[in-house]
């Protein structure tokens, strides 16, 4: 593993419990940040227990992490859901709304919260997790594909609004990688997932994490706004 340095930085990762943000974190610690985890299902030592598609508890876990006296350089927004498999017209309001409310809202919440302490900070590193379905949409997946679509442009505008500053905003629209999201969706349409990979296999976590850990590093000073594939071949623009 080449070491990316991030001695002395402090990163706010959600969802950082498991899957792409539990590898994102154990990155980042190897390359000397301190990390700490914004999770709804037990974010373990250090971290807080948050619902980031709850406006309070976003504002709550803000106010703790800086009643620490931790400033925040670094923000992954990994928290995200699936939501089932289902073909539009069958869709549930309920389900829908629950994928917007974690994979949009909670992504816009966590960056409205932080944002201003990085601007007081004049530096800052924010990098979203969207996913390779927000650029081409997946069949009966589409409120996960509308959602990280959102994600995107989310990711766009606030490179805009911040680019002069010294914040860089980015996106990563990765293939799918083997994580429990893969509980929530049927055999069928895992293997559609991998055959639409011309490398012909999933996405390994440690692949996503050491991007993301670049995106996040003082080396990254002149990109924002962008969107970078992690798709094994399978984007086509």
């Amino acid at each position: 593993m080449n070491r990316i340095d991030l001695e002395g930085r402090h990163a706010v990762v959600t969802g950082g419990a498991q899957g792409i943000g539990a590898a994102v974190c154990d990155r980042f610690r190897a390359s000397g940040a301190q990390v700490t985890v914004w999770d709804l299902e037990g974010a373990g030592a250090g971290g807080i227990d948050v619902d980031v598609s709850d406006p309070e508890s976003v504002d709550e876990a803000m106010r703790l992490t800086r009643k620490r006296g931790e400033g925040i350089d670094i923000l992954v927004n990994s928290a995200g859901i699936a939501g089932p498999t289902a073909a539009t017209w069958d869709y549930s309001m309920e389900d829908w709304e629950r994928v917007q409310a974690v994979n949009v809202r909670g992504t816009f919440l966590a960056c409205r919260a932080v944002i201003p302490a990085m601007i007081d900070a004049d530096y800052g590193r924010i990098v979203n997790i969207a996913s390779i379905a927000g650029k081409e949409g997946n069949p009966n997946a589409a409120a996960y594909s509308a959602s990280k679509a959102a994600v995107i442009a989310l990711t766009k505008s606030l490179g805009k609004e911040l680019a002069e500053k010294r914040i860089a905003v980015n996106c990563v629209t990765p293939a799918a990688a083997r994580t429990r999201i893969f509980d929530a969706v049927s055999e069928e349409f895992v293997a559609f997932m991998l055959a639409k990979i011309p490398r012909g296999r999933f996405l390994e976590l440690d692949e996503i994490a050491a991007m993301i850990a670049w995106l996040a590093s003082a080396e990254n000073s002149f990109t924002t706004g962008a969107v970078f594939d992690l798709s094994g071949g399978r984007a086509t623009y």
